[in-house]
């Protein structure tokens, strides 16, 4: 097994994900097997039960390394074959303290592993400063000598900058970090995030990971990477998705939904525009605190094609209020409120399309099930299935054993469908999501020629 620390510095949301991501995709295109780690750095019973806006501080280094040892060989490919190369994005920035545990962890899993089955690339800023108009190392300089001071030394330094990085300062960065020119690579502001790739591969990556990892690997990636060009390099018109979310300050909060939906725009060739609606700034109390606020987001909400009225007055969930008279979500039976995380219906769950005509059902493919992951708590009242139906509101599926509701689809509609799972989750840049590829297919009025032509795009 060999394994890619990605680690980062200077400042967070500096790009560490999309350089695992890239570094993933070009082994993968040279016919390797790989899996992937992200580790957000917080020590919790259930990190899934936070909200984005908190931290929680640390312990256990060996714990760390076991985890990670035994994740990284779960196959993740359809051939079931055990990952031959495992990229972790170690998150946060080097020198945050709820990062400590896990950077002191990878110290000493560099020796257990031994050198040449272990690298460590470092995502670096490389500002550049209005007033000067200069490319700036020293940030860089400060951050690699404060990885090296926890034991850590890269392999590969990327430096994220807005311009393609001068030959000075890449010479300037090999000299006063300790590293060769060749690992020194630029990562500059792109069109796309689906041309990093392509940045990596063309500056040596694939080269230098062959020799520093002791790996055979194909002269240059395979036919997998031309598809990623052609993708990266289509000419997009713009679509508009408004996104109602109590999170929305932190666009991260969103990551796997806003990416499903890039995933889905790309495929018919458009750019994605995310509308964001704070869910707080719709409530009747913000009309009193902040009128701006609350009109600017009901506008944003209205300008939406259509509503669906059932006629429930005072539908709740019992999430918000366990006296609702009318719950029309509700928690699960065998759910205990004590237990947050403990007892969730989480991973991968088979729903059966119940009947033929379903939208969502031929988006798939016209399959009669899916397998979808799932990570929820609460549910549709099946109490009130008939009261929905009769509105027009139709449960098209169902789980395996017909309790749960797990699709839903409204008659007369452009494209009103719910999920209980999370199909964000399987969505990839050259396979999106069939829920989220028929939202943008319908909103660029796409949807019913492309369900004519039985699921399938113009060659184009």
């Amino acid at each position: 097994m060999k394994y890619i620390l990605v680690t980062g510095g200077v400042i967070s949301g500096i790009g560490k994900g999309i350089i695992a991501s890239s570094v993933g995709t070009i082994l993968k295109s040279c016919g390797l097997h790989v899996t992937a780690i992200k580790i957000d750095p917080y020590i919790n019973i259930d990190a899934g039960t936070f909200s984005p806006y908190e931290h929680v501080v640390p312990h256990i280094t060996d714990a760390i390394q076991e985890w990670v040892m035994k994740q990284a060989r779960v196959p993740v490919d359809d051939d079931e074959v055990e990952p031959q190369v495992c990229v972790i994005e170690l998150g946060g920035t080097v020198g945050d303290i709820e990062s400590m545990p896990f950077v002191e962890a990878f110290r000493q899993f560099q020796f257990k592993v031994k050198r040449e089955n272990f690298c460590n690339i470092h995502v670096s800023l490389i500002p550049q400063p209005s007033t000067t108009g200069e490319q700036k190392t020293k940030p860089t300089q400060n951050s690699v000598r404060e990885l090296r001071g926890l034991g850590l030394s890269p392999d590969l330094i990327m430096c994220r900058c807005a311009n393609a990085l001068e030959n000075a300062v890449k010479e300037k960065i090999s000299m006063f970090c300790h590293v060769e020119p060749e690992q020194v690579i630029c990562v500059h502001d792109v069109s796309s995030i689906y041309k990093v790739p392509l940045l990596l591969e063309d500056q040596g990556v694939v080269g230098y990971f062959s020799r520093r990892l002791d790996m055979h690997i194909e002269g240059r990636p395979r036919k997998m990477l031309a598809k990623w060009k052609e993708m990266a390099d289509r000419l997009l018109e713009h679509c508009s998705i408004a996104l109602v979310g109590k999170y929305t300050k932190f666009s991260d909060s969103y990551a796997s939904v806003i990416k499903a939906l890039e995933h889905s725009a790309l495929a018919i060739s458009h750019k994605l525009d995310v509308k964001y609606v704070d869910s707080a700034d719709l409530e009747p109390g913000m009309l009193q605190e902040d009128p701006v606020r609350y009109h600017e987001a009901w506008q944003k909400l209205c300008s939406a094609d259509d509503f669906y009225f059932c006629n429930i007055l005072d539908a709740n969930s019992t999430e918000f209020d366990p006296e609702s008279k009318h719950p029309v979500v509700i928690d699960m039976p065998e759910h205990n409120p004590g237990q947050m995380g403990g007892t969730m219906r989480l991973g991968k769950r088979r729903t059966i399309f119940k009947t033929t005509n379903s939208v969502l059902r031929k988006l798939y493919g016209d399959v009669e099930y899916v397998d979808e992951r799932h990570r929820h708590r609460f549910e549709v009242n099946p109490e009130l299935i008939g009261h929905f139906e009769e509105k027009g509101l139709h449960f098209v599926g169902q789980d395996v054993e017909g309790e749960r509701m797990e699709v839903i689809e409204l008659d007369d509609h452009p494209y009103f469908v719910g999920v209980q799972y999370h199909p964000e989750f399987t969505s990839r840049p050259i396979k999106p999501s069939p829920p989220y590829f028929g939202l943008l297919l319908a909103s660029a009025g796409k949807l019913p020629g492309f369900l004519q032509k039985g699921c399938r795009l113009s060659p184009r």
